[in-house]
């Protein structure tokens, strides 16, 4: 197993985990910090972009999202993870959920899971019929042909882990009671249907990377590594130019007026805990 598929807490080439983590904290913020050069650019110049995240249960899509959106606004940064479909939802054209959710100008939208779930979810579990899971395999690179052509930069990420790793995530899920919320009954499921979920994902990849929209791999047993090669990439993809950042003058702020009195409503403040 080469460096980029090594479990967390391996240690770097040196054998040194303190050294490795002390350089991923860096590393990190300078990215956060490149984010937020492109949040000012996208709001200068009314950018359109997508950010799609697919991939294997438990293997750290909502991390990514977590570190790419941490330090940004959310009115910038939009994340859109939906539900199961309403029964008014599940009368519509499939794509027709997902449409109301592209970006606006000045807007970043990241889709935890998206459109592709009729390639996966719906397809293995049978919500979908193999007919209507097929007919989207060949509307999808259309679909997302419109996208592009729009002006919106959309770019596809699609996260891989071992099975040997995704079994260790989902126990220590099991065991953790601030991880137990994210074992879902779909996720016990993906775990027992590995095979059925690879061969549905290796049919979707292959029908669905295109020239206009490729899908590019992340490899996440490391999940550290992962999340730094990850956004390294979404910033080497983005065109973006850092925006000069105007200081405002704060001024002076103005004097307590000679006529103001203290209130004297009995106010319910919080009591300290430490």
């Amino acid at each position: 197993m080469n460096k980029h598929n090594s479990k967390p807490g391996t240690t770097d080439e040196d054998g040194n985990r303190k050294d490795f983590k002390d350089r991923y904290d860096k590393e990190m913020k300078k990215l956060q910090i490149e984010l937020a050069h492109l949040q000012a650019w996208v709001k200068k110049s009314g950018a359109r972009i997508v950010i799609l995240f697919e991939g294997r249960d438990a293997a750290g899509k909502g991390g990514m999202i977590k570190r790419i959106t941490e330090r940004v606004s959310p009115r910038v940064f939009r994340v859109i993870a939906l539900p199961a479909p309403s029964d008014r939802e599940k009368s519509q054209i499939f794509m027709q959920r997902y449409i109301g959710y592209l970006p606006a100008a000045g807007e970043v939208v990241i889709f935890d899971r998206s459109w592709y779930n009729r390639a996966g979810v719906d397809r293995v579990m049978g919500f979908c019929t193999e007919k209507k899971a097929r007919r989207f395999l060949e509307l999808a690179p259309r679909f997302e042909a419109a996208i592009v052509e729009s002006g919106i930069v959309l770019l596809k990420y699609f996260l891989t882990v071992s099975e040997e790793e995704q079994e260790r995530r989902f126990r220590r899920r099991i065991d953790d009671p601030l991880r137990q919320w994210k074992l879902s009954p779909m996720d016990v499921t993906s775990y027992q249907r590995w095979w059925d979920y690879t061969r549905a994902y290796d049919e979707m990849l292959r029908m669905t990377d295109t020239q206009h929209a490729p899908w590019w791999i992340v490899p996440s047993d490391d999940k550290e590594r992962a999340r730094i090669n990850c956004i390294s990439h979404i910033l080497k993809s983005i065109p973006y130019e850092r925006v000069k950042f105007e200081a405002p003058d704060l001024g002076k702020r103005q004097k307590r007026p000679d006529d103001y009195t203290d209130s004297e409503a009995t106010l319910n403040i919080v009591p300290n805990v430490l």
